[in-house]
């Protein structure tokens, strides 16, 4: 049993979207303030962020206990982090006078480097215990191709280091932080959780046609490495790529990378077995995932962490790559199979074999749903976030031992009176 917490999330993002950064804060804070066995009485979270809609309500419901504040902090719309960076002074004055008063909260956890900017100075001026979750640092984001912003590196290190604890999402994640500088001890791994209610092997599912189907769900095409999904696809004759991501499906016509990727389809002779959903909001992912018969996660540097534990929880099998939370999530020949990235022919016949091994196939999807039911459950996410804060919060006053003379009195009380 623990003590009902005050919990404060800080993201910068927008928390209306379907970013896994934004989906997982929102479902952190609903798990963290659900009740749990044993406890009588529950968490309160509150999440602030920054307002990005001009239209948008200063404070709002997520769900019960959970709460949402959105501060002014720069313009009301969407900003570059650099842009964010010229107001993120403004953000912790925001909290701050959030928490200098009755809002004061007992924990502080930040989610992004710009939330912990914010939060971290605020956190450690008011004495409050602070956690960050990074959601992917400027090391990894490089790797990645991503454009990082040139002072990004200096600022995670010193909010790395001035926080009680950094709750990576992956071993690997763990790993970078550690070596940015970051000690060791202050370092834990809790991943990402998965809606296995939203995700589940049963319910409704996008019509297909007979070919075996293989999905990838990816927020950026390029860096979801689409491109050796289709030379693979050349060495697995019977099955069809299904792709959801990039634009709005309206859109794809007029996409550069799309269209890129449609004429290499044709040049490998694959563009009848191929199909470009486009973006798609995430209620449906799930229907798409039904008709899979293996999710495909390539990416060679920060894939998605959610992607490959929806497929699981649907009862797909993935191939992925054994960078950042894939290597975690998905097990080796257990719920799936790890493949080298970039290497099209290796997965094309890797994926080939395995969609002709039914019983294998078959365990795999068995495993995959039980793995991502236990060990990724919100219940469980949010039972190891609590007991990371546990650690830096202070210890509760022990209740006072009885007196001698206490004692005594109890005991002549529950002593019968003697017959006179």
């Amino acid at each position: 049993m623990h003590r009902p917490l005050n919990i404060a999330l800080v993201s910068a993002s927008d928390l209306d979207g379907e970013h896994a950064h934004s989906v997982h804060v929102r479902d952190l804070a609903r798990s963290l303030a659900r009740p749990r066995p044993g406890d009588e009485d529950t968490n309160h979270v509150t999440v602030y962020t920054r307002r990005q809609d001009p239209s948008a309500r200063a404070r709002g419901r997520l769900g019960p206990g959970a709460a949402l504040v959105q501060l002014d902090a720069g313009p009301a719309r969407p900003l570059t982090e650099a842009e964010q960076l010229d107001h993120v002074r403004d953000l912790a004055d925001g909290l701050r006078r959030r928490w200098s008063g009755s809002s004061r909260p007992d924990v502080v956890h930040a989610h992004g480097w710009i939330g912990g900017l914010a939060a971290c100075a605020v956190a450690r001026e008011l004495g409050i215990p602070f956690f960050q979750s990074f959601h992917g640092v400027a090391a990894t984001e490089r790797r990645a191709g991503r454009e990082v912003h040139p002072h990004r590196d200096r600022l995670e290190k010193a909010i790395g280091r001035g926080a009680d604890l950094v709750l990576a999402s992956s071993v690997e994640e763990a790993a970078t932080i550690v070596r940015m500088g970051v000690p060791r001890p202050s370092v834990k791994v809790v991943p990402y959780g998965v809606d296995a209610n939203t995700f589940a092997q049963v319910g409704p599912a996008m019509p297909h046609g007979g070919r075996d189907r293989l999905v990838m769900v990816c927020r950026d095409l390029a860096a979801g490495d689409v491109e050796t999904a289709l030379r693979a696809l050349v060495h697995v004759p019977d099955a069809e790529l299904a792709v959801a991501g990039g634009p709005d499906r309206e859109d794809l016509e007029n996409d550069p990378v799309v269209h890129r990727l449609m004429l290499l389809a044709k040049e490998l002779h694959v563009a009848d077995r191929v199909l470009f959903l486009g973006r798609l909001p995430r209620k449906a992912l799930p229907k798409l995932l039904r008709t899979a018969r293996l999710a495909l996660c390539l990416a060679p540097a920060q894939p998605s962490p959610a992607v490959p534990l929806e497929a699981m929880a649907c009862g797909v099998p993935v191939v992925a790559t054994p960078a950042g939370g894939n290597g975690d999530e998905v097990l080796d020949k257990i719920t799936g199979l790890h493949v080298p990235a970039g290497r099209p022919v290796v997965i094309g016949r890797t994926v080939r074999r395995l969609l002709a091994e039914e019983t294998t196939l078959h365990g795999y999807s068995i495993a995959a749903a039980d793995r991502a039911r236990s060990r990724y459950s919100w219940d469980r996410i949010a039972g190891e976030t609590l007991r990371a804060y546990a650690k830096a919060l202070p210890e509760p006053d022990p209740v006072p031992a009885p007196r001698a003379a206490d004692e005594a009195e109890c005991e002549a009380d529950r002593t019968p009176a003697m017959a006179g």
